[in-house]
C-alpha cells in the first residue's frame, strides 16, 4: 500500500472541496450524493448520532440554511492505495469561540468518491 499517491490525494482534496462548498451553500442534493448511500453509513454530528443514508438525508432536509459560513484550519488529507482517503479538519465560525472538528473517511466506489463515516464536533477554544 502507498500512502499519498499523488493523483489519489489530488482526487480526495477535489472532492473534500466539492463537499465543504456544498456544506457552506447548503447544496443538499450534492451533499446527498457524496455519502455512501448505505445503511452501514454513519454520521456523528455535534448533536445527533445519524447511522444509514436515510437518516443522514433526512437530517439534511431538515437542516437549517442559515449559519453556514465557517473558516477551515488544519486540515489533513491523506489517502491510503487507490481508494481510500481520510479528511481531518477544523472549522471556525463567526461569533463563536468554539473550534469544530470534522473527520472523514472516504472510499471510492463504483459511483465515484463517497464518505461512509464521518464525525463532528466541537470544543471550547
Amino acid at each position: 500500500m502507498i500512502v499519498n499517491i499523488p493523483e489519489v490525494l489530488a482526487e480526495v482534496t477535489a472532492v473534500f472541496a466539492r463537499y465543504e462548498d456544498a456544506l457552506v451553500n447548503n447544496n443538499v442534493e450534492v451533499l446527498d450524493k457524496l455519502f455512501w448511500n448505505s445503511s452501514m453509513t454513519i454520521r456523528y454530528g455535534a448533536s445527533e448520532n445519524l447511522i444509514g443514508y436515510a437518516a443522514i438525508q433526512a437530517f439534511r432536509a431538515a437542516r437549517p440554511a442559515t449559519g453556514l459560513a465557517r473558516r477551515l484550519s488544519n486540515t489533513v488529507i491523506a489517502t491510503y492505495g487507490q481508494d481510500t482517503g481520510v479528511a481531518m479538519t477544523e472549522f471556525h465560525r463567526e461569533g463563536s469561540t468554539r473550534i469544530g472538528r470534522q473527520s472523514q473517511t472516504w472510499v471510492r466506489l463504483p459511483e465515484g468518491w463517497r464518505v461512509v463515516a464521518a464525525h463532528v464536533s466541537l470544543i471550547d477554544g
